[in-house]
């Protein structure tokens, strides 16, 4: 078994206790939101009726209510959220806005192979319209089209990144360079770098937490109404009605339709409670950099990075020049829980310091001033699935795994052509149609999960190569993403 490049170039302890000395254990973008933006709705109470009821005040339900408004401005429309709007996985993410619907082109191919050109254009569109929004209703969200980088951190990278780039040209696709040692270098200056491939145009930047509290602003001014802290306690369906009413502890909405937007918590429809798994993902802020420290690194075209690795780091620069650094450990924790305390993990933390430094030695001296962490709703196929339930009265999409900000508002279109009953490009998709496989129950979940774990860092570990548990999971199309 090798060792990885993290294990090789191990900055000192002082170094990392240093930059850790005074972090916060809060989410920055939160943090960053104008007094005001989050918060301070009012609890669901009595009854409400509506066209549309939606579960979740994330990316996905606010996507949903605006675009629902967009198709019918008179339709009544009620959105009720268990806490407050996007205080869960919307606002805490990297704010990495992907083009890609299928978790990657290599994840698409690998399912969908003769959809992927649709698949590759409905999602460009959908990256488009979100830059669009922007003007379209008056927002800012930080919206930065600066692409993504994908380094190669060890020698094996480099010839998977050759291939990338060749296949990119075989197909025409544009805006796909491959950048050598010194050019990668050179627009990012980090030791560990021995080539790159940057895609130009399929990734964008965001605030996260901008963007949800922009999205229920825009909500709110085309008379959604909003109800927060009012947790949904069951979906009822009366079977004469052809209506379904959403019930909370102090009201219900009574509705034509609803649309379940809950994600990683545990689902409405008992058709889906083992769909997803949360796997829970930590991250760490810097403070601002200093002009100096920004030229040392480079990194004037602010793209976002993601390295190779199966266990891999996700990195970008935010509007005032901190940089985000998140992902390798990618934790499962035993019984599918979402809990609070699984979000305190110092551990993690600390390696991703050690990795920070291994990654920007020139940032020595460097603090962090944030660390926080949120759990992933994960499915088998990597990316969203889709359906309806109680006779296409109620539409449901989840299972995002760590790429939701981009393909949420595409899921919000299906979702609502999926209750509309419309037979088009989107609801004919494979992607669409069909649904993953599920998680089985504990603890066989637990074992798989970490087994698969072992198995991606053992590959980190061995140029690449998978085992014959990677190889069985890849044949039948299940997964795991670290």
């Amino acid at each position: 078994m090798g060792t990885t490049v993290f294990e090789r170039h191990q900055p000192p302890a002082s170094v990392i206790a240093h930059s850790l000395e005074h972090t916060a254990r809060s989410v920055f973008w939160l943090d960053d939101l104008p007094e005001g933006a989050v918060g301070g709705r009012p609890k669901l109470t009595g009854d409400r009726v509506a066209d549309l009821a939606i579960v979740g005040g994330g990316y996905t339900g606010l996507w949903t209510a605006v675009l629902a408004k967009r198709r019918n401005p008179d339709a009544r429309i009620v959105l009720v959220e268990a806490k407050s709007i996007g205080w869960a996985a919307s606002g805490r993410n990297g704010g990495f806005c992907e083009a890609s619907l299928t978790h990657g082109d290599e994840n698409g191919k690998a399912r969908w192979p003769k959809e992927m050109p649709t698949l590759h254009r409905l999602g460009m569109q959908n990256l488009d319209a979100i830059e669009a929004a922007e003007a379209e209703y008056g927002m800012d969200f930080h919206f930065e089209r600066t692409g993504m980088l994908a380094p190669a951190i060890e020698e094996h990278q480099v010839e998977w990144l050759r291939d990338w780039h060749a296949e990119a040209v075989e197909h025409g696709e544009e805006g796909v360079v491959f950048l050598d040692q010194e050019a990668v270098r050179a627009s990012v200056a980090s030791p560990t770098y021995l080539a790159g491939v940057w895609e130009q145009r399929t990734n964008a930047m965001v605030h996260p937490a901008r963007l949800v509290s922009e999205l229920a602003r825009v909500a709110e001014e085309l008379g959604v109404e909003i109800f927060e802290h009012s947790p949904v306690k069951r979906l009822d369906t009366p079977g004469s009605t052809g209506a379904v009413s959403v019930i909370t502890d102090e009201g219900r909405v009574d509705a034509a339709h609803a649309v379940l937007a809950t994600n990683v918590f545990p689902s409405l429809l008992k058709r889906n409670r083992l769909m997803t798994v949360p796997v829970y993902d930590y991250v760490l802020m810097t403070e601002p950099l200093s002009q100096q420290q920004l030229a040392d690194i480079g990194w004037n075209d602010r793209q976002g990075i993601g390295d190779m690795a199966n266990q891999f780091h996700y990195y970008r620069l935010s509007k005032d020049n901190r940089i985000l650094f998140g992902g390798y450990d990618a934790i499962y924790n035993y019984g599918r829980k979402v809990r609070s305390e699984y979000e305190n993990r110092p551990e993690s933390w600390q390696k991703l310091a050690s990795h920070f430094f291994t990654t920007f030695p020139q940032l020595e001296g460097l603090q962090f001033s944030h660390q926080w962490a949120g759990a992933i709703d994960t499915s088998t196929q990597f990316t969203a699935f889709f359906g309806t339930a109680r006779d296409n009265r109620v539409a449901y999409a989840a299972g995002f795994t760590g790429l939701g900000v981009g393909s949420t508002r595409f899921a919000a279109e299906v979702m609502l052509d999926l209750l509309e009953g419309r037979d088009n490009e989107r609801t004919q998709l494979e992607m669409v149609r069909k649904r993953p496989l599920p998680f089985p129950p504990e603890p066989a979940a637990s074992m798989g999960i970490n087994a698969t774990r072992w198995s991606l860092n053992r590959a980190d570990h061995n140029r690449g190569k998978r085992n014959v548990l990677l190889k069985t999971l890849d044949a039948l199309g299940l997964g795991f993403d670290s």
